[in-house]
């Protein structure tokens, strides 16, 4: 009770921001020298964190799946955020639900020698029918956690290369959710049933909070192996609460904006400012330097990621797993 309260009036946690702060407010400032990727970028708030990072003077690259909606997406930060410098916001083609496009993404990417300190893996989809990727794989599996996997994978050593060179200590953050608990049976038994063409079993919510503990899973392992390597560069992953974005866009209707009305009435419900928040603090805060593998939810430290999983061996499996399928996709062996 004492933490719902907390919540609803917006208390400061120990890191001085609750959950009524915004992005803008948590920001670190003049961060002309950053370069960061955000996927999900294209509205919500992805788009907030996008915008925010490139007020702080952070050069943008917005990956997305629509172009026209990320050029859209551009000229909002352009204008909302006082970036008058077209150039330092790039958008490019990324489907994260294609093990191909990620691929394509990370060659062009490096083609443009550009350093890489943040990767803020922001993109999430909830399908409420079952649907499978052009690789066969689980729609909403494939979005919100296999493309994430392989993205960060692939950039991991440019983000390396960079905290290396300039000293400047990389940042990978992870979105995820509190629904990721939500999640019951053998993840492994799971992992077999994603490629299954049969729909008859699929549920949605248990798809959404499988691919949100896979990214859990993803922070915990990732930190270990950082840890291992001695790199500087980090790796957290954040709940950004309850926010109406469009993730929700394919129930959108009367039930839909009723319940979302009522929730942001009782302020139950963060404005996308608040959602994005937590985001903007692990990503750019100086409090956040040298904490890897934890979980944060209203700009707090809410403790280890290992911590909110069932058992720690799930990580590394996961991980193993993961490999074998992009291996099997690729045709080539993960390193």
């Amino acid at each position: 009770m004492l933490e719902m309260f907390k919540y609803l009036v917006g208390s400061a946690g120990a890191s001085g921001y609750g959950s009524k702060s915004t992005a803008e407010e948590v920001s670190e400032s003049c961060m002309n020298s950053i370069t960061a990727i955000v996927t999900g970028a294209t509205s919500g708030i992805g788009e907030e964190t996008a915008r925010v990072l490139a007020k702080r003077g952070v050069r943008i690259i917005i990956p997305a799946r629509n172009l026209k909606a990320a050029e859209e997406a551009k000229a909002r930060i352009v204008s909302e955020s006082n970036c008058f410098d077209r150039s330092r916001i790039t958008v490019m083609a990324l489907d994260l639900s294609s093990v191909k496009s990620v691929v394509n993404f990370v060659s062009n990417f490096e083609s443009l020698n550009l350093p890489l300190n943040l990767l803020i893996n922001n993109a999430g989809r909830f399908c409420y029918e079952h649907a499978l990727s052009e690789d066969g794989i689980e729609m909403t599996f494939a979005t919100n956690y296999l493309g994430h996997f392989l993205l960060t994978k692939l950039l991991l050593n440019r983000m390396i290369e960079t905290a290396k060179s300039t000293g400047v200590q990389g940042r990978i953050v992870n979105v995820t959710s509190n629904i990721h608990s939500w999640f019951s049976g053998d993840i492994f038994e799971y992992l077999g049933q994603i490629s299954q063409k049969n729909s008859r079993v699929y549920d949605s919510t248990r798809a959404y909070a499988f691919s949100k503990l896979a990214n859990v899973l993803h922070t915990v392992q990732l930190a270990h192996k950082l840890q291992e390597m001695k790199a500087n560069v980090t790796v957290n992953c954040v709940h950004p609460g309850v926010v109406k974005t469009n993730l929700n866009r394919e129930r959108e209707g009367f039930v839909t904006d009723l319940i979302f009305y009522m929730a942001s009435k009782s302020r139950l419900l963060k404005i996308i400012p608040e959602g994005a928040a937590t985001s903007c603090y692990v990503a750019t805060n100086r409090n956040v330097e040298n904490v890897n593998g934890k979980y944060f939810a209203d700009c707090n430290d809410q403790g280890s990621c290992e911590c909110k999983t069932k058992s720690a061996h799930l990580a590394e499996g996961l991980w193993s797993a993961s490999e074998t399928i992009v291996s099997t996709l690729t045709g080539k062996p993960q390193p």
